[in-house]
């Protein structure tokens, strides 16, 4: 199975919606990556990813990557170093503890919708939303490996 045909339209533009919703209350660029399967560590391969989409080319440096490895059953959340220095030390952590809470009850969507939109309230706390020099663009939020 590819990543793609994991989630239906309805859940991916469930996804999509949740980070654009996100993003309209922030400079922060959120993205979301979608793989089948990964070899080594979620947190390299999402650094990896992180690198491949530029996402280190934000103005404040403070874009965050959801990693998802389906047959694996892996995930990472990376946030740039905008952010990291920001937001409380164990932010991630309660991030990654919410999620799996939901994906521990096959709930993936629900699982990313809701780690989402905890890094999107902290983004708005720290990187609010400014229509003179946001750049996010409302595409390609998520995408499939």
């Amino acid at each position: 199975m590819k990543p793609k045909d994991y989630f239906t339209p309805a859940q991916q533009g469930q996804i999509v919606e949740a980070i654009e919703q996100a993003e309209r209350q922030t400079s922060g660029e959120i993205r979301v990556h979608v793989e089948w399967e990964c070899k080594g560590s979620p947190l390299d391969r999402a650094a990896r990813i992180f690198s491949m989409l530029k996402m280190h080319k934000t103005k404040l440096r403070n874009g965050v990557l959801f990693y998802l490895s389906l047959k694996d059953h892996k995930f990472a959340i990376l946030g740039d170093v905008g952010i990291n220095v920001k937001v409380p030390e164990n932010f991630w952590d309660t991030i990654k503890e919410a999620m799996l809470a939901e994906f521990k009850e096959g709930r993936l969507t629900e699982g990313l919708v809701k780690g989402i939109g905890m890094a999107g309230e902290q983004l708005s706390a720290h990187f609010p939303y400014d229509p003179n020099t946001d750049t996010n663009e409302l595409s390609d939020e998520i995408s499939f490996g």
